[in-house]
Protein backbone atom coordinates (compact mmCIF):
# COMPACT_ATOMS: atom_id res chain seq x y z
CA UNK A 1 0.00 0.00 0.00
CA UNK A 2 1.32 3.53 -1.01
CA UNK A 3 1.86 5.51 2.24
CA UNK A 4 -0.86 8.11 3.02
CA UNK A 5 -0.73 11.72 1.77
CA UNK A 6 -0.16 15.07 3.60
CA UNK A 7 -0.59 16.06 6.35
CA UNK A 8 -0.01 12.35 7.77
CA UNK A 9 3.72 12.38 7.65
CA UNK A 10 5.90 9.12 7.69
CA UNK A 11 5.09 6.82 11.30
CA UNK A 12 8.40 5.05 12.68
CA UNK A 13 6.85 1.67 12.63
CA UNK A 14 7.85 -0.79 11.16
CA UNK A 15 5.80 -2.12 8.14
CA UNK A 16 5.71 -5.97 7.56
CA UNK A 17 5.08 -7.80 4.31
CA UNK A 18 4.19 -11.19 3.60
CA UNK A 19 3.36 -13.42 0.77
CA UNK A 20 -0.92 -14.25 0.20
CA UNK A 21 -0.76 -18.38 0.83
CA UNK A 22 -3.70 -18.55 -1.61
CA UNK A 23 -2.33 -16.40 -4.69
CA UNK A 24 1.20 -15.32 -3.51
CA UNK A 25 0.01 -11.33 -3.91
CA UNK A 26 2.01 -9.05 -1.42
CA UNK A 27 -0.46 -8.38 1.96
CA UNK A 28 1.24 -5.39 3.50
CA UNK A 29 0.39 -4.78 7.36
CA UNK A 30 1.29 -1.27 8.96
CA UNK A 31 0.64 -2.20 12.10
CA UNK A 32 2.03 -4.81 14.12
CA UNK A 33 -0.65 -4.93 16.15
CA UNK A 34 -2.97 -5.75 12.95
CA UNK A 35 -4.01 -9.19 13.22
CA UNK A 36 -5.50 -9.73 10.09
CA UNK A 37 -5.95 -8.34 6.48
CA UNK A 38 -7.72 -8.79 3.06
CA UNK A 39 -5.80 -9.79 0.04
CA UNK A 40 -6.76 -6.97 -2.77
CA UNK A 41 -5.99 -9.76 -5.64
CA UNK A 42 -7.84 -12.95 -4.59
CA UNK A 43 -9.96 -11.40 -1.68
CA UNK A 44 -8.73 -14.53 0.73
CA UNK A 45 -9.30 -13.58 4.31
CA UNK A 46 -6.14 -13.90 6.32
CA UNK A 47 -4.73 -14.14 9.43
CA UNK A 48 -1.45 -12.91 10.88
CA UNK A 49 0.39 -16.10 13.09
CA UNK A 50 3.93 -14.37 13.60
CA UNK A 51 5.94 -13.97 10.85
CA UNK A 52 3.40 -16.13 8.34
CA UNK A 53 -0.35 -16.11 6.93
CA UNK A 54 -3.06 -18.07 7.33
CA UNK A 55 -6.13 -17.93 4.91
CA UNK A 56 -9.71 -18.91 7.35
CA UNK A 57 -11.94 -17.49 4.77
CA UNK A 58 -12.65 -15.38 1.48
CA UNK A 59 -14.95 -12.19 1.72
CA UNK A 60 -17.29 -10.98 -0.75
CA UNK A 61 -16.88 -8.43 -3.53
CA UNK A 62 -17.15 -5.07 -2.05
CA UNK A 63 -20.46 -3.49 -3.33
CA UNK A 64 -20.03 0.10 -4.80
CA UNK A 65 -21.76 2.40 -2.25
CA UNK A 66 -20.21 5.47 -3.13
CA UNK A 67 -18.49 6.33 0.09
CA UNK A 68 -16.30 9.40 0.05
CA UNK A 69 -13.88 7.27 1.99
CA UNK A 70 -11.17 5.54 0.72
CA UNK A 71 -8.16 3.51 1.90
CA UNK A 72 -5.35 5.99 1.66
CA UNK A 73 -6.87 8.31 2.50
CA UNK A 74 -5.51 10.19 5.50
CA UNK A 75 -6.41 13.12 8.30
CA UNK A 76 -5.61 14.17 11.80
CA UNK A 77 -7.67 14.42 14.78
CA UNK A 78 -6.56 15.37 18.56
CA UNK A 79 -3.23 16.80 17.14
CA UNK A 80 -3.05 13.07 15.56
CA UNK A 81 -2.37 11.90 11.96
CA UNK A 82 -4.05 8.79 10.94
CA UNK A 83 -4.60 6.70 7.59
CA UNK A 84 -7.58 4.85 6.48
CA UNK A 85 -6.02 1.17 6.29
CA UNK A 86 -8.98 -0.92 6.20
CA UNK A 87 -13.25 -1.44 5.77
CA UNK A 88 -15.68 -3.52 7.10
CA UNK A 89 -19.23 -3.36 4.80
CA UNK A 90 -21.87 -4.35 6.94
CA UNK A 91 -25.19 -5.46 6.62
CA UNK A 92 -28.31 -5.64 8.79
CA UNK A 93 -32.28 -6.32 8.09
CA UNK A 94 -32.93 -2.49 6.78
CA UNK A 95 -29.70 -1.64 5.24
CA UNK A 96 -26.06 -1.85 5.51
CA UNK A 97 -22.83 0.41 7.04
CA UNK A 98 -19.54 1.11 6.34
CA UNK A 99 -16.78 0.96 9.44
CA UNK A 100 -13.73 2.59 8.34
CA UNK A 101 -10.62 1.37 10.20
CA UNK A 102 -8.39 3.99 10.92
CA UNK A 103 -4.34 3.95 11.98
CA UNK A 104 -3.23 6.95 14.34
CA UNK A 105 0.78 7.01 13.74
CA UNK A 106 2.98 5.96 17.11
CA UNK A 107 3.55 9.12 19.36
CA UNK A 108 5.34 9.78 22.77
CA UNK A 109 6.40 6.11 22.71
CA UNK A 110 3.16 4.57 22.70
CA UNK A 111 2.51 2.59 19.53
CA UNK A 112 0.70 3.00 17.02
CA UNK A 113 -3.50 2.91 18.12
CA UNK A 114 -6.35 1.42 16.08
CA UNK A 115 -10.01 3.32 15.79
CA UNK A 116 -13.27 3.26 13.92
CA UNK A 117 -15.10 5.60 11.51
CA UNK A 118 -17.94 4.74 11.13
CA UNK A 119 -21.49 5.90 9.26
CA UNK A 120 -23.91 7.54 11.67
CA UNK A 121 -27.26 9.05 11.17
CA UNK A 122 -25.89 10.67 7.89
CA UNK A 123 -22.25 11.61 9.37
CA UNK A 124 -19.56 10.21 11.24
CA UNK A 125 -18.44 8.32 14.49
CA UNK A 126 -15.05 8.09 15.53
CA UNK A 127 -14.66 5.37 17.78
CA UNK A 128 -11.93 3.63 19.84
CA UNK A 129 -12.34 -0.12 21.59
CA UNK A 130 -12.54 0.34 25.32
CA UNK A 131 -12.33 -2.75 27.51
CA UNK A 132 -15.07 -3.31 29.38
CA UNK A 133 -14.90 -3.21 33.30
CA UNK A 134 -17.18 -5.60 35.75
CA UNK A 135 -19.91 -7.96 33.99
CA UNK A 136 -21.23 -7.30 30.45
CA UNK A 137 -24.86 -6.71 30.09
CA UNK A 138 -27.01 -9.99 28.88
CA UNK A 139 -27.93 -9.46 24.74
CA UNK A 140 -31.09 -10.65 25.72
CA UNK A 141 -31.60 -7.45 28.23
CA UNK A 142 -30.29 -4.91 26.35
CA UNK A 143 -33.93 -3.90 24.42
CA UNK A 144 -34.34 -0.95 22.37
CA UNK A 145 -35.42 2.56 24.45
CA UNK A 146 -34.20 0.88 27.57
CA UNK A 147 -31.38 2.10 30.31
CA UNK A 148 -28.32 0.55 31.16
CA UNK A 149 -25.07 0.89 32.91
CA UNK A 150 -21.65 -0.05 31.34
CA UNK A 151 -18.65 0.77 32.63
CA UNK A 152 -20.32 2.63 35.73
CA UNK A 153 -22.22 5.13 33.27
CA UNK A 154 -25.76 5.52 32.03
CA UNK A 155 -26.55 4.66 28.63
CA UNK A 156 -29.48 4.18 26.64
CA UNK A 157 -29.96 1.33 23.84
CA UNK A 158 -30.25 3.05 20.73
CA UNK A 159 -30.69 -0.19 18.22
CA UNK A 160 -30.20 -3.73 18.79
CA UNK A 161 -29.70 -5.28 15.23
CA UNK A 162 -28.59 -8.93 14.02
CA UNK A 163 -25.15 -8.27 11.92
CA UNK A 164 -23.30 -10.17 9.07
CA UNK A 165 -20.02 -8.81 7.64
CA UNK A 166 -20.99 -8.63 3.44
CA UNK A 167 -17.23 -7.77 2.59
CA UNK A 168 -13.91 -6.73 4.32
CA UNK A 169 -11.29 -4.97 2.79
CA UNK A 170 -7.16 -4.47 3.79
CA UNK A 171 -6.06 -4.62 7.78
CA UNK A 172 -7.80 -4.42 10.32
CA UNK A 173 -7.16 -5.24 14.09
CA UNK A 174 -9.37 -8.12 13.95
CA UNK A 175 -10.07 -11.08 12.07
CA UNK A 176 -14.10 -10.68 10.23
CA UNK A 177 -16.34 -13.28 11.18
CA UNK A 178 -17.83 -13.99 7.48
CA UNK A 179 -19.86 -17.28 8.50
CA UNK A 180 -22.52 -15.97 10.58
CA UNK A 181 -24.23 -13.17 11.91
CA UNK A 182 -24.27 -11.51 15.51
CA UNK A 183 -25.54 -9.37 17.45
CA UNK A 184 -24.87 -5.18 17.42
CA UNK A 185 -26.22 -2.85 19.97
CA UNK A 186 -25.83 0.88 20.01
CA UNK A 187 -26.28 2.50 23.48
CA UNK A 188 -26.19 6.66 23.84
CA UNK A 189 -25.58 8.97 26.78
CA UNK A 190 -26.03 12.20 27.46
CA UNK A 191 -22.68 13.80 26.72
CA UNK A 192 -23.56 13.31 23.01
CA UNK A 193 -21.27 9.46 22.91
CA UNK A 194 -22.00 6.49 20.81
CA UNK A 195 -21.28 2.93 22.68
CA UNK A 196 -21.45 -0.42 21.02
CA UNK A 197 -21.12 -3.81 22.04
CA UNK A 198 -20.20 -6.06 19.74
CA UNK A 199 -21.19 -9.98 20.50
CA UNK A 200 -19.34 -11.44 18.01
CA UNK A 201 -18.12 -13.80 20.91
CA UNK A 202 -21.10 -13.73 23.13
CA UNK A 203 -18.98 -14.76 26.20
CA UNK A 204 -16.68 -11.70 25.65
CA UNK A 205 -18.24 -8.56 23.93
CA UNK A 206 -16.57 -5.65 22.26
CA UNK A 207 -17.20 -2.55 23.31
CA UNK A 208 -16.24 0.21 21.28
CA UNK A 209 -16.82 4.72 22.39
CA UNK A 210 -17.22 6.90 19.93
CA UNK A 211 -18.43 10.75 19.45
CA UNK A 212 -19.69 12.42 16.01
CA UNK A 213 -16.73 13.98 13.74
CA UNK A 214 -17.13 16.07 10.42
CA UNK A 215 -14.77 15.36 7.84
CA UNK A 216 -13.77 19.35 7.27
CA UNK A 217 -12.55 19.12 10.99
CA UNK A 218 -10.83 15.97 10.15
CA UNK A 219 -8.46 17.82 7.32
CA UNK A 220 -9.01 14.85 5.04
CA UNK A 221 -7.05 14.02 1.97
CA UNK A 222 -7.22 11.50 -0.17
CA UNK A 223 -10.75 11.08 -0.51
CA UNK A 224 -12.08 10.21 -3.82
CA UNK A 225 -11.39 12.59 -5.83
CA UNK A 226 -14.07 14.26 -7.58
CA UNK A 227 -17.60 12.89 -6.65
CA UNK A 228 -20.10 14.09 -9.03
CA UNK A 229 -17.73 12.50 -11.74
CA UNK A 230 -18.04 9.12 -9.86
CA UNK A 231 -21.61 10.16 -9.30
CA UNK A 232 -22.46 10.50 -13.05
CA UNK A 233 -21.47 6.61 -14.09
CA UNK A 234 -23.88 5.77 -11.36
CA UNK A 235 -27.25 6.28 -13.05
CA UNK A 236 -29.41 3.04 -13.44
CA UNK A 237 -32.78 2.50 -14.72
CA UNK A 238 -35.43 2.19 -12.42
CA UNK A 239 -37.41 -0.65 -12.34
CA UNK A 240 -40.75 0.11 -12.92
CA UNK A 241 -40.68 2.58 -15.80
CA UNK A 242 -37.09 2.33 -17.33
CA UNK A 243 -36.18 5.91 -16.50
CA UNK A 244 -32.86 7.27 -15.72
CA UNK A 245 -31.96 7.02 -11.63
CA UNK A 246 -29.30 9.80 -10.77
CA UNK A 247 -28.52 9.69 -7.49
CA UNK A 248 -26.62 13.28 -6.15
CA UNK A 249 -25.22 12.00 -2.95
CA UNK A 250 -22.80 9.52 -2.10
CA UNK A 251 -25.11 8.67 1.13
CA UNK A 252 -28.18 7.63 -0.67
CA UNK A 253 -29.93 4.62 -0.19
CA UNK A 254 -33.34 5.03 -1.56
CA UNK A 255 -34.71 7.17 -4.17
CA UNK A 256 -38.10 7.93 -5.77
CA UNK A 257 -38.22 8.25 -9.63
CA UNK A 258 -38.98 11.21 -11.05
CA UNK A 259 -40.92 9.65 -13.54
CA UNK A 260 -43.51 7.36 -11.89
CA UNK A 261 -42.33 8.50 -8.52
CA UNK A 262 -41.16 4.48 -7.59
CA UNK A 263 -39.63 4.17 -4.50
CA UNK A 264 -36.67 2.25 -5.25
CA UNK A 265 -33.99 0.70 -2.92
CA UNK A 266 -30.23 0.99 -4.25
CA UNK A 267 -28.57 0.46 -1.15
CA UNK A 268 -27.04 -2.75 -2.16
CA UNK A 269 -25.35 -1.23 -5.22
CA UNK A 270 -26.01 -0.75 -9.40
CA UNK A 271 -25.80 -4.32 -9.54
CA UNK A 272 -27.91 -5.13 -7.41
CA UNK A 273 -31.71 -6.72 -8.38
CA UNK A 274 -33.15 -3.27 -7.18
CA UNK A 275 -36.32 -3.57 -4.82
CA UNK A 276 -39.21 -0.86 -5.21
CA UNK A 277 -42.17 -0.34 -4.97
CA UNK A 278 -45.21 1.90 -6.20
CA UNK A 279 -46.83 4.92 -4.82
CA UNK A 280 -49.20 7.26 -5.80
CA UNK A 281 -48.91 10.54 -7.50
CA UNK A 282 -48.48 13.31 -4.90
CA UNK A 283 -48.87 17.43 -4.69
CA UNK A 284 -45.23 19.03 -5.24
CA UNK A 285 -43.75 20.10 -2.06
CA UNK A 286 -43.87 23.98 -1.44
CA UNK A 287 -40.51 24.32 -1.66
CA UNK A 288 -39.36 22.14 -4.55
CA UNK A 289 -36.38 19.54 -4.16
CA UNK A 290 -33.17 21.15 -5.67
CA UNK A 291 -33.71 24.39 -4.23
CA UNK A 292 -31.01 25.71 -0.98
CA UNK A 293 -31.33 28.30 1.08
CA UNK A 294 -29.78 29.83 4.58
CA UNK A 295 -31.00 28.59 7.71
CA UNK A 296 -29.13 28.24 10.92
CA UNK A 297 -29.18 25.13 12.70
CA UNK A 298 -29.89 25.92 17.07
CA UNK A 299 -26.97 27.47 18.50
CA UNK A 300 -25.25 27.80 15.01
CA UNK A 301 -24.80 30.47 11.88
CA UNK A 302 -26.84 30.48 8.65
CA UNK A 303 -25.17 27.70 6.46
CA UNK A 304 -26.19 26.66 3.08
CA UNK A 305 -29.09 23.80 2.73
CA UNK A 306 -30.11 22.23 -0.44
CA UNK A 307 -33.58 20.16 -0.26
CA UNK A 308 -32.51 16.59 -1.19
CA UNK A 309 -35.97 14.62 0.21
CA UNK A 310 -39.35 15.27 1.13
CA UNK A 311 -42.33 13.12 2.92
CA UNK A 312 -45.53 13.47 3.63
CA UNK A 313 -46.46 11.99 6.88
CA UNK A 314 -49.56 11.70 9.51
CA UNK A 315 -50.56 10.00 13.10
CA UNK A 316 -52.59 7.16 13.29
CA UNK A 317 -55.55 8.51 15.56
CA UNK A 318 -56.89 6.15 18.09
CA UNK A 319 -60.47 6.33 17.05
CA UNK A 320 -62.82 8.09 14.70
CA UNK A 321 -63.60 10.67 17.22
CA UNK A 322 -60.09 11.59 17.04
CA UNK A 323 -58.63 14.20 14.83
CA UNK A 324 -56.08 13.50 12.48
CA UNK A 325 -52.54 15.19 11.57
CA UNK A 326 -50.36 15.76 9.01
CA UNK A 327 -47.48 17.64 8.25
CA UNK A 328 -44.16 17.68 6.13
CA UNK A 329 -40.70 16.71 6.29
CA UNK A 330 -37.79 18.39 3.76
CA UNK A 331 -34.70 15.95 4.17
CA UNK A 332 -31.58 19.17 4.07
CA UNK A 333 -28.18 18.17 3.14
CA UNK A 334 -25.09 20.22 4.07
CA UNK A 335 -21.57 18.99 2.60
CA UNK A 336 -20.00 20.01 6.04
CA UNK A 337 -22.86 19.63 8.53
CA UNK A 338 -24.44 16.27 6.46
CA UNK A 339 -28.30 16.52 7.37
CA UNK A 340 -30.73 17.93 9.01
CA UNK A 341 -34.67 18.25 8.38
CA UNK A 342 -37.37 21.08 8.02
CA UNK A 343 -40.70 20.31 9.50
CA UNK A 344 -43.83 21.43 8.45
CA UNK A 345 -46.62 21.09 10.72
CA UNK A 346 -50.09 22.90 11.73
CA UNK A 347 -48.23 24.34 14.82
CA UNK A 348 -45.50 26.09 12.68
CA UNK A 349 -41.83 25.17 11.24
CA UNK A 350 -38.71 23.65 12.84
CA UNK A 351 -35.53 22.56 11.77
CA UNK A 352 -33.70 19.74 13.77
CA UNK A 353 -31.27 17.13 13.22
CA UNK A 354 -30.45 13.48 14.55
CA UNK A 355 -28.74 13.60 18.10
CA UNK A 356 -25.42 11.52 18.66
CA UNK A 357 -26.30 10.90 22.51
CA UNK A 358 -29.55 10.57 24.02
CA UNK A 359 -31.36 12.95 27.00
CA UNK A 360 -31.55 11.58 30.14
CA UNK A 361 -35.29 10.82 31.95
CA UNK A 362 -36.26 13.56 34.13
CA UNK A 363 -39.27 14.27 36.63
CA UNK A 364 -42.69 13.84 35.70
CA UNK A 365 -41.98 12.53 31.99
CA UNK A 366 -39.85 15.23 30.88
CA UNK A 367 -36.35 14.22 29.92
CA UNK A 368 -33.07 16.33 30.21
CA UNK A 369 -30.69 17.23 27.63
CA UNK A 370 -27.63 19.98 27.93
CA UNK A 371 -28.74 20.98 31.39
CA UNK A 372 -32.15 21.81 30.13
CA UNK A 373 -35.76 20.05 31.22
CA UNK A 374 -38.11 19.26 27.74
CA UNK A 375 -41.82 18.78 29.11
CA UNK A 376 -43.68 15.80 27.08
CA UNK A 377 -46.00 17.06 24.88
CA UNK A 378 -47.45 13.89 23.05
CA UNK A 379 -46.87 10.23 22.12
CA UNK A 380 -48.42 8.79 19.43
CA UNK A 381 -48.28 6.60 15.93
CA UNK A 382 -47.29 7.91 12.84
CA UNK A 383 -46.69 6.70 9.52
CA UNK A 384 -45.43 7.93 6.08
CA UNK A 385 -47.53 8.50 3.31
CA UNK A 386 -45.71 9.96 0.32
CA UNK A 387 -41.92 10.81 -0.13
CA UNK A 388 -40.22 12.28 -3.04
CA UNK A 389 -36.05 12.71 -3.89
CA UNK A 390 -33.50 10.60 -2.21
CA UNK A 391 -32.79 9.42 1.16
CA UNK A 392 -29.80 7.91 2.89
CA UNK A 393 -31.76 5.13 4.77
CA UNK A 394 -33.82 2.31 2.65
CA UNK A 395 -37.48 3.88 3.26
CA UNK A 396 -40.23 1.01 3.49
CA UNK A 397 -44.07 1.37 2.25
CA UNK A 398 -45.73 2.96 5.24
CA UNK A 399 -42.95 3.37 7.32
CA UNK A 400 -43.99 3.28 10.84
CA UNK A 401 -43.04 5.06 13.78
CA UNK A 402 -44.15 5.68 17.85
CA UNK A 403 -43.59 9.29 18.07
CA UNK A 404 -42.59 11.44 22.05
CA UNK A 405 -42.20 14.82 21.31
CA UNK A 406 -40.63 17.22 24.15
CA UNK A 407 -40.50 20.89 24.36
CA UNK A 408 -38.65 23.76 26.51
CA UNK A 409 -39.41 27.00 26.44
CA UNK A 410 -37.56 30.32 28.11
CA UNK A 411 -39.55 33.30 27.36
CA UNK A 412 -39.19 33.37 23.08
CA UNK A 413 -37.11 30.83 22.88
CA UNK A 414 -38.45 27.04 22.10
CA UNK A 415 -36.04 23.90 21.66
CA UNK A 416 -37.83 21.34 20.84
CA UNK A 417 -37.05 17.23 21.38
CA UNK A 418 -38.51 14.30 19.19
CA UNK A 419 -37.92 10.34 20.13
CA UNK A 420 -38.97 8.22 17.36
CA UNK A 421 -38.81 4.23 17.22
CA UNK A 422 -38.73 2.04 14.83
CA UNK A 423 -38.90 -2.02 15.40
CA UNK A 424 -35.38 -2.21 17.28
CA UNK A 425 -34.30 1.29 16.81
CA UNK A 426 -35.05 4.53 18.74
CA UNK A 427 -33.79 7.99 17.08
CA UNK A 428 -33.57 11.26 19.11
CA UNK A 429 -33.47 14.59 17.28
CA UNK A 430 -33.31 17.88 18.45
CA UNK A 431 -34.08 21.58 17.05
CA UNK A 432 -35.65 24.70 17.20
CA UNK A 433 -38.76 26.27 16.11
CA UNK A 434 -38.68 28.88 13.35
CA UNK A 435 -41.21 31.37 11.77
CA UNK A 436 -42.32 30.50 8.60
CA UNK A 437 -41.29 34.09 7.09
CA UNK A 438 -37.84 33.29 7.50
CA UNK A 439 -38.33 29.98 6.34
CA UNK A 440 -39.77 31.89 2.89
CA UNK A 441 -36.64 34.54 2.61
CA UNK A 442 -34.29 31.58 3.04
CA UNK A 443 -35.29 29.76 0.22
CA UNK A 444 -36.67 32.60 -1.76
CA UNK A 445 -40.04 31.23 -2.07
CA UNK A 446 -42.66 34.32 -3.49
CA UNK A 447 -45.05 36.26 -1.61
CA UNK A 448 -47.94 34.81 -2.70
CA UNK A 449 -46.58 31.78 -0.80
CA UNK A 450 -46.64 33.36 2.63
CA UNK A 451 -50.71 32.07 3.37
CA UNK A 452 -49.84 28.32 3.11
CA UNK A 453 -46.62 28.83 4.91
CA UNK A 454 -47.76 30.47 7.57
CA UNK A 455 -50.75 28.64 8.33
CA UNK A 456 -50.78 28.72 12.85
CA UNK A 457 -47.68 29.77 13.22
CA UNK A 458 -46.81 31.10 16.38
CA UNK A 459 -50.67 31.18 17.43
CA UNK A 460 -53.07 28.91 19.63
CA UNK A 461 -55.88 29.58 17.27
CA UNK A 462 -56.04 30.07 13.72
CA UNK A 463 -58.95 30.96 11.53
CA UNK A 464 -58.59 27.78 9.12
CA UNK A 465 -57.96 25.48 11.90
CA UNK A 466 -60.90 26.73 14.02
CA UNK A 467 -63.12 26.29 10.87
CA UNK A 468 -61.49 22.80 10.78
CA UNK A 469 -62.73 21.90 14.25
CA UNK A 470 -66.24 23.21 13.87
CA UNK A 471 -66.70 21.54 11.05
CA UNK A 472 -65.46 18.48 12.56
CA UNK A 473 -67.75 18.94 15.26
CA UNK A 474 -70.90 19.07 12.56
CA UNK A 475 -70.16 15.82 11.19
CA UNK A 476 -69.60 13.76 14.38
CA UNK A 477 -73.50 15.37 14.91
CA UNK A 478 -74.23 13.72 11.84
CA UNK A 479 -72.49 10.88 11.67
CA UNK A 480 -75.56 9.10 13.59
CA UNK A 481 -77.97 9.76 10.88
CA UNK A 482 -74.95 8.70 8.45
CA UNK A 483 -75.12 5.14 10.28
CA UNK A 484 -78.41 4.57 9.85
CA UNK A 485 -78.61 5.43 6.32
CA UNK A 486 -75.86 3.01 6.09
CA UNK A 487 -73.55 4.97 3.96
CA UNK A 488 -70.48 6.28 5.24
CA UNK A 489 -68.99 10.34 4.18
CA UNK A 490 -65.62 10.78 3.06
CA UNK A 491 -63.60 10.71 6.13
CA UNK A 492 -61.61 13.60 4.45
CA UNK A 493 -64.33 15.92 3.87
CA UNK A 494 -63.34 18.59 6.47
CA UNK A 495 -59.97 18.97 4.90
CA UNK A 496 -61.58 19.12 1.40
CA UNK A 497 -64.09 22.13 3.07
CA UNK A 498 -61.47 23.92 5.01
CA UNK A 499 -58.12 23.06 2.30
CA UNK A 500 -59.92 22.75 -0.77
CA UNK A 501 -60.26 19.71 -3.30
CA UNK A 502 -56.76 20.00 -4.37
CA UNK A 503 -54.79 21.02 -1.17
CA UNK A 504 -52.08 19.51 0.52
CA UNK A 505 -54.24 18.48 3.50
CA UNK A 506 -56.43 16.97 1.66
CA UNK A 507 -54.81 14.52 -0.70
CA UNK A 508 -52.35 13.65 2.14
CA UNK A 509 -56.10 12.54 4.34
CA UNK A 510 -56.79 10.66 1.24
CA UNK A 511 -53.86 8.77 0.62
CA UNK A 512 -53.56 7.89 4.57
CA UNK A 513 -57.16 6.88 4.67
CA UNK A 514 -56.58 4.17 0.98
CA UNK A 515 -54.17 2.40 3.35
CA UNK A 516 -54.13 3.12 7.05
CA UNK A 517 -55.14 -0.28 8.48
CA UNK A 518 -55.23 -1.01 11.79
CA UNK A 519 -55.56 2.05 13.91
CA UNK A 520 -53.25 2.45 17.16
CA UNK A 521 -51.87 5.31 19.21
CA UNK A 522 -52.90 8.73 19.87
CA UNK A 523 -53.29 11.80 17.95
CA UNK A 524 -51.10 14.54 18.11
CA UNK A 525 -48.68 17.04 16.06
CA UNK A 526 -44.74 15.99 15.27
CA UNK A 527 -41.60 18.47 16.27
CA UNK A 528 -40.05 16.45 13.50
CA UNK A 529 -37.68 14.19 13.30
CA UNK A 530 -38.09 10.99 10.69
CA UNK A 531 -38.88 7.36 10.01
CA UNK A 532 -36.53 4.51 8.97
CA UNK A 533 -32.91 5.73 9.61
CA UNK A 534 -32.56 5.90 13.21
CA UNK A 535 -30.32 4.15 15.34
CA UNK A 536 -26.71 2.79 15.06
CA UNK A 537 -24.02 3.11 12.10
CA UNK A 538 -26.81 2.69 9.40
Amino acid sequence: MAPPPSPTPASPQRRWQAACPNCGAPVEFASAASASAVCSYCRSTLLREGESLRKIGLSAELFEDYSPLQLGAAGRHAGLAFSVVGRLQLKYAQGSWNEWHVLFGASGGAPPRSGWLSEDNGSFVLSFEAPLQGQAPRVGDLIAGSQQIVNGMGWQVASHEDVTVAAAQGELPHAPLLERSYPVVDLRNAQGEVGTLEFADAQRPQWSVGRPVRLAELAMTGLREDSSKTLGSRGLPCPSCGAALEPKLETTQSIVCGQCQAVVDISQGAGADLKHFAQETGLPPQIPLGSSGNLALLGGKPLPWQVVGYQERCDIPESSEDEQSFWREYLLYNRLEGFAFLVDTDDGWSIVRPLTGAPKPGKGGAVLWQDKSFAKRWTYAAKVTHVLGEFYWRVQREERARVTDYEWKNGGRTELLSREQTGNEVTWSHGRTLDADEVRRAFALPDEARPQLARDVGSGVDGNRLLRNIIIGFLLLALLVALLRACSDDDCEPYRKSYGEYSAEYQQCKRASAGSGVRMGSGGGSFGGYSGGGGGHK
